[in-house]
């Protein structure tokens, strides 16, 4: 059997001498070491040995197992070698041609439409606010003047949690947030997703944009608001826009009022907005009888959709490439 073995080593690294290529040198270890290879063959006949002739068996194998394993990484070495010295000539590039051109992203409609909404505001003196997704049903609904036994909680879907919080419902909740923090005047916007739990449509969708606006101060009037609301949509769809104020419902403001915009010869329903209630007013720590203020919030993407001539407001957040690629306005990320 020693014999074997050293026959064995002897013609495995003849073979790797003259293995043109990585793949032979890889056969040749394969085909001597491996779970089937020869040399495995040999070393499962030891069992038959006498005990005295097993050690130097067993040593011999491992001495023609590293001189195999060497011989191998010594010619993987060499073709390695061999390959890259001729990169030069069988893999060169011209680094004067031009780049493979790649299609780049571009920012979602929404986001453009978030950011210019942002500017317009900022451009206004008003600050950018932010809140969380996950809201506890105090600041999403009691402080807004929407108690449990409220009727206007039937208008609102919602995505309750375990934990008894929600998924906002709104931008509202944000108001009560900043209102708390006790800094005085008010002049914040915030933007951000909103979810309701209902079926999908053209109109519909469970997770879409708001903007939400606050501003407090001393001697806040409809005028105030009217004024600002006017100049928002003067800056997106034109400054010959005709607007008007509707009286409407809302638990948060009193008055309320729907801001309708004039469209392609119709009015469209566009705003919700008012002085900010009361109530909602103590909630946030405010006292009514010295500040008093307005709010608004309307829909991202309804301004999208009014801007673009889109008829199904799913598209948003269906991820189609195809549908994203119409909106790059020459910014790509």
């Amino acid at each position: 059997m020693l014999d074997t073995i050293r026959d064995l080593e002897q013609e495995a690294l003849a073979a790797l001498d003259g293995a043109a290529d990585a793949d032979a040198v890889h056969a040749v270890v394969s085909g001597l070491l491996g779970k089937k290879g020869r040399l495995q063959g040999v070393l499962r006949q030891i069992g038959t040995l006498p005990k005295d002739e097993r050690a130097e068996v067993g040593r011999l194998a491992n001495v023609a197992k590293r001189a195999v394993e060497e011989a191998a990484r010594k010619r993987l070495d060499a073709f390695q070698a061999a390959r890259e010295a001729d990169l030069g000539e069988t893999e060169w590039v011209d680094a004067t041609l031009p780049g493979a051109c790649r299609g780049g992203g571009s920012f979602h409609p929404i986001s453009q439409m978030c950011r210019e909404v942002e500017d317009i505001f900022l451009g206004m003196g008003f600050d950018l606010a932010d809140g969380p997704w996950v809201e506890d049903e105090w600041h999403n609904f009691d402080a807004l003047n929407i108690p449990a036994d409220h009727p206007a909680r039937d208008l609102q879907d919602t995505f309750w949690m375990e934990d008894s919080n929600v998924l906002r419902t709104h931008t509202s909740p944000v108001q009560l947030r900043v209102m708390k923090a006790g800094r005085l005047p008010i002049r914040v916007v915030c933007i951000g997703r909103v979810f309701r739990n209902e079926a999908t449509d053209a109109t519909h969708e469970h997770t879409f944009h708001q903007v939400e606006g606050l501003l407090v101060d001393r001697e806040v009037s409809v005028a105030h608001m009217l004024y600002v609301m006017r100049s928002l949509l003067q800056e997106l769809f034109g400054k010959d826009i005709e607007v008007r104020l509707r009286p409407a419902y809302f638990p948060f403001v009193e008055p309320g009022f729907e801001m309708d915009m004039r469209w392609r010869g119709a009015w469209l329903e566009l705003v919700g907005c008012g002085l900010v209630h009361p109530n909602v007013l103590r909630a946030g720590g405010i006292e009514p009888d010295v500040y008093s203020g307005f709010a608004f919030g309307f829909g991202i993407d309804r301004l999208v959709m009014l801007r673009y001539g889109l008829d199904d407001i799913r598209h948003f957040m269906g991820g189609d490439l195809r549908f994203l690629r119409q909106f790059t306005r020459g910014v790509e990320l």
